[in-house]
């Protein structure tokens, strides 16, 4: 049967971390491989100035002292002691639509296994007044395992799903949305009269898009974005090679020189 890992940045204890690997169990063989504790908004982090710890804590689920990438690496050399055949990151309590894939611990344990050419998905549910509804986006999460798991992923890539809360109309491909996001950083004074700060969500200003992720969960679909690690921007190449234009340090010969 296929080697199924599943990890996510709500923590080993987090109910959508069971939920989804109950959804996957019909699939193949599930493995929990979680952070110890809630490491939400790491992003791609991955731990070198200490050691890392894993604890068995039930069958087949085990606990790291560490990030949602450290979770991957762990799971693959130490636990399963091999590559699985698919990767599942989630349930998240709260969607990671946009830019906001960037900080989330959801995706990057995805993106790890991409980047080890591991097929793999993320995993998130709208969250409204701290409450999530796991159901939905964890019979999507199967749907989607099991059709990569018979057909595959272009390499390097992941799938980033986001489900709406109640009734839904199903899956829509979807692109990245972009916003102007404005962050708030709050000042407060604790009872030694030092100041320290809190980082909140600011506002948000969604650019319209008919295709977008936001917009496909606005109106009631389930949002799967195919992502890639490769952050290049192709379409300002001919632009930045413009900028480098006649500079010494691109000439072949200058560089021969240095050298």
């Amino acid at each position: 049967m296929p080697r199924i890992l599943v990890t996510n940045d709500d923590g080993v204890h987090s109910e959508g971390i069971r939920v989804l690997a109950d959804a996957l169990m019909p699939l193949g063989d599930v493995t929990i491989v979680a952070p110890i504790q809630e490491a939400s908004a790491i992003g791609h982090a991955l731990t070198l100035r200490r050691p890392l710890r894993i604890e068995e804590i039930g069958p087949n689920i085990f606990a790291i002292d560490g990030t949602p990438t450290d979770c991957v690496n762990l799971a693959i050399t130490h636990v399963l002691r091999a590559k699985p055949d698919l990767i599942v990151s989630g349930i998240n309590k709260g969607w990671n639509l946009g830019d906001d894939v960037t900080y989330s611990g959801t995706v990057s344990g995805a993106l790890e296994g991409a980047l080890l050419e591991i097929p793999s998905l993320a995993v998130s549910t709208q969250r409204v007044k701290d409450e999530c509804e796991f159901g939905p986006s964890a019979k999507a999460a199967a749907l989607a395992a099991q059709a990569v798991l018979e057909r595959g992923l272009p390499k390097f890539t992941l799938l980033n799903i986001n489900t709406p809360m109640g009734p839904n109309k199903g899956f829509r491909v979807t692109v990245q949305a972009k916003r102007n996001h404005v962050t708030t950083v709050n000042e407060r004074i604790d009872p030694r009269h030092k100041r320290y700060y809190w980082i909140e969500e600011g506002q948000n200003d969604w650019e319209p898009h008919d295709r977008s992720d936001y917009q496909a969960v606005r109106d009631g679909y389930i949002s799967i974005t195919p992502l890639q690690p490769d952050m290049t921007a192709y379409d300002a190449l001919e632009f930045v090679e413009g900028l480098t234009a006649g500079s010494k340090e691109q000439d072949p010969a200058y560089t021969a020189r240095k050298r």
